[in-house]
């Protein structure tokens, strides 16, 4: 996918509640559903399966987004790490499944019942093999209910029915997942209920898309000040640098050579061992069957940056200990970026998986500056060149040889400064994601309650007006 694509996908407004709307008038004008709410399979409540191109395009640099199983978690579409089919490909592979909004991207296979919700907003893009796209009518589902439809426990009760177990994947059938029996509420409690939690779901993308921009704003000061020196060529060329004068004074006006390259002059370079401490401290929750932890693991950053809540029986193998204020930055494949910021506990024990390395800062450094030095590309492909093991699913960085690497050329007065920035910034980062935390338990609460029936849009209306 192109950079302008990425950024139009990342960009979009929020227009669920102008499409709910026109939605709504749609589903509006068709007959009437009385007030029954009636069990039938999905092809009698008018939706439909459009499966895929059985076959690969080919690759491209530039282009539209060809959007694989990896791409469809947790009711999203999130297009990071897509491939690229290239714009004349595009129509072709896309006259028999071309995406339209409130569609579900459905997987088949590795993730069989994962579903993909496809927003108003959207950016075009191609659907990958074992793939295939769910669409409504409107006569009997209203398209933006849909999406809740195939996240409640009955849908997945029928994966679990029409599951294929296979020696390598699990898979559904085409063939059978129009046959999926699900309830389906009169269409005046789908539009309430899809409103509910589609409300709690915008709210939840706004505070995600926040966090991207407030990231953002970090990673472009550190790359300006400690990767390209920005203010410090800006006095060189006699500019104006842009910053405070008292921030400004900081910076000399001049680059010396060093072991490192250029760097400005006055100016340390720091191994990666004198800016931070790395805990290998590790404990087996099992021996605590009954207590419940924050477990962050590669799947649960994978899933939204949000650690699970396991009792420790669940939790068989020997684990880190996560520290207060600790950036835990992942070892496996260096390729794919995993740092995260963790949230101090808040009564619970906190652990880690062994595939995160877990680094608290010493002075002069700060948690900022570590998260911004660990996400910055030039620490990345410093992560790429070290890692060990031939097969790509299996690399990783060896901890050692990692400290003492040099890995920044800096000031302790500059490090301050920044870490009291971008400290602000990555503060908010961790008030929104707890705000997300709140936000999602409380949709996924109401969820299986709604779209059973056990609790009606008019008393979920009240708990979701408080949020």
């Amino acid at each position: 996918m192109s950079k302008s694509d990425e950024r139009r996908w990342q960009q979009q407004p929020d227009t669920f509640g102008t499409a709910l709307m026109d939605a709504e008038g749609t589903a509006a004008s068709t007959s009437g559903t009385g007030d029954a709410w009636q069990s039938m399979p999905l092809r009698e409540a008018g939706v439909s399966l459009i499966d895929c191109e059985h076959r690969t395009p080919p690759a491209s640099e530039d282009g539209y987004a060809y959007i694989g199983i990896p791409q469809v978690k947790d009711g999203r579409i999130d297009p990071d790490g897509a491939r690229c089919i290239a714009r004349e490909h595009y129509r072709e592979w896309t006259r028999k499944a071309n995406p339209q909004p409130f569609d579900i991207v459905l997987s088949r296979r590795c993730n069989p019942g994962e579903t993909g919700f496809v927003s108003p907003g959207f950016v075009e893009f191609a659907l990958g093999q074992n793939l295939v796209l769910l669409r409504s009518d409107g006569k009997r589902v209203f398209r933006p209910f849909l999406r809740w439809l195939v996240r409640g426990p009955r849908w997945w009760a029928e994966v679990s029915k029409y599951i294929n177990v296979g020696a390598v994947f699990d898979s559904l059938r085409c063939a059978d997942i129009p046959g999926f029996r699900l309830p389906i509420p009169p269409l005046s409690e789908q539009r309430a209920i899809a409103h509910i939690l589609g409300t709690l779901d915008d709210k939840i993308e706004l505070s995600r898309r926040m966090n991207g921009t407030l990231e953002a704003m970090a990673r472009a000061l550190f790359k300006s000040w400690f990767v390209d020196f920005d203010p410090v060529r800006a006095k060189m060329e006699g500019r104006d640098t842009g910053l405070p004068r008292v921030i400004a004074d900081l910076f000399p006006d001049r680059l010396v050579d060093s072991e490192m390259g250029e760097i400005p002059e006055g100016w340390e370079i720091f191994r990666l061992d004198r800016l931070a401490d790395h805990h290998t401290k590790s404990t087996s929750p099992l021996r605590s069957p009954e207590e419940e932890y924050e477990h962050f693991s590669i799947p649960a950053y994978d899933a939204g940056q949000r650690p699970s809540i396991e009792l420790g029986a669940a939790i068989r193998s020997n684990k880190t200990v996560v520290r207060d204020d600790a950036v835990l930055l992942s070892k496996l494949n260096p390729r794919i970026p995993r740092v995260w910021m963790a949230a101090n506990s808040k009564g619970r024990r906190q652990v880690c998986s062994t595939e995160f390395l877990v680094f608290t800062p010493q002075p002069p450094a700060s948690r900022s500056l570590l998260f911004a030095l660990f996400v910055d590309q030039s620490f990345r492909a410093l992560l790429k060149s070290m890692v060990t093991g031939t097969s790509k699913s299996h690399q990783r960085v060896p901890p050692k040889a990692l400290k003492t690497q040099e890995v920044l050329a800096g000031s302790p007065r500059v490090f301050r400064v920044f870490g009291e920035i971008a400290g602000s910034l990555l503060a908010r980062v961790l008030r929104n994601r707890s705000e997300v935390t709140t936000l999602a338990a409380l949709r996924d609460t109401l969820l299986p309650k709604l779209i059973s029936g056990e609790m009606r849009a008019r008393e979920a209306s009240k708990v979701e007006a408080v949020a």
